[in-house]
């Protein structure tokens, strides 16, 4: 019986393991299992995308924040150095033409005028204006030479600035450009003719000089120098002229005290004259008046 049973559970198990309608079974389970795990990894798919969206769109807001809040200066640095590190090709068209930089050095030098007049001034470029900055800084008692080319007679003069001023170069020292001489420095002033913007000009300067500058100096000409005689006669010249007119004032002023004397003579004598005539006329006898009239002229002084 144990047998028989045995046998009869192997051919149960078996035909039951064979059953059309069990397989049937087993397959939807399997297919329904295999839809749910191709679902699940589809929907884990599709929202990895969706972050990478949102996360690419957010940085996106920031990064343009973030431009918009910069100057066009920093904009462009920021977008040059882009283009740099992810684009390729050639970068010639951002070169710079750099023949058109120009510093304030360049803009004075080009606009510079040795002297400015009254006619120079007015509608002035910016140009111009800074130029003219830098000449009302210059001081212009004494100028600075440059003697290089003295044998073809061509002489460079500038005036000295504030450094040169303080050390004493062109005054106490040789004004030559190169020369730091400091004795036996003669004075020498020059007739300076020069040409800017295609127009002649003159100048009368002085210079300072020590002996081998002022033979450049007066290669071809000799100049005029300057030295205590001549300052000395200047002197007394101004010191005659001052006398001479003192002295015409002071003849004036004797003509006109004599006169008036002989004005208040005049009038004395006039004076002298009517008195006596005062004197030595008649006397008009003084009609007395009236009570009456004495009242009514106090009543007509009253009511005034």
């Amino acid at each position: 019986m144990a047998g028989n049973y045995a046998h009869d559970n192997e051919d149960l198990g078996s035909t039951f393991s064979e059953d059309p309608g069990t397989l049937a079974v087993k397959r939807a389970e399997n297919k329904l299992r295999h839809e749910n795990l191709a679902g699940r990894a589809g929907r884990a798919k599709v929202s990895s995308e969706d972050f990478r969206d949102k996360r690419s769109l957010a940085s996106w807001i920031d990064d343009r924040q973030n431009v918009l809040s910069m100057n066009a200066y920093d904009r462009h640095k920021l977008l040059i150095n882009e283009y740099f590190l992810y684009c390729t090709g050639s970068t010639e068209q951002f070169e710079r033409d750099k023949s058109r930089d120009k510093t304030d050095y360049d803009v004075v030098k080009s606009n510079h005028r040795f002297l400015w007049t009254e006619a120079e001034v007015s509608d002035l470029t910016w140009e111009q204006k800074l130029a003219k900055k830098y000449y009302e800084k210059l001081f212009k008692e004494y100028c600075v030479c440059d003697l290089s080319r003295y044998k073809e007679n061509k002489v460079g003069m500038r005036w000295r600035t504030e450094n040169e001023l303080k050390v004493g170069k062109g005054q106490f020292i040789c004004g030559g450009r190169k020369c730091e001489e400091r004795e036996y420095l003669r004075t020498w002033e020059v007739n300076f003719s020069y040409v800017e913007e295609t127009e002649k000009k003159n100048a009368l300067v002085k210079a300072r000089l020590c002996p081998e500058c002022s033979i450049k100096l007066n290669y071809h000409h000799k100049k005029k120098e300057v030295n205590k005689k001549s300052k000395k006669r200047k002197k007394e010249k101004k010191m005659k002229k001052n006398k001479r007119k003192r002295s015409d004032s002071s003849d004036g002023e004797d003509i006109e005290g004599e006169n008036s004397s002989k004005k208040s003579k005049i009038e004395e004598r006039q004076q002298e004259k009517k008195a006596s005539e005062v004197w030595s006329g008649a006397v008009t006898a003084e009609q007395e008046k009236s009570r009456e009239d004495d009242f009514s002229e106090y009543l007509d002084d009253l009511f005034l």
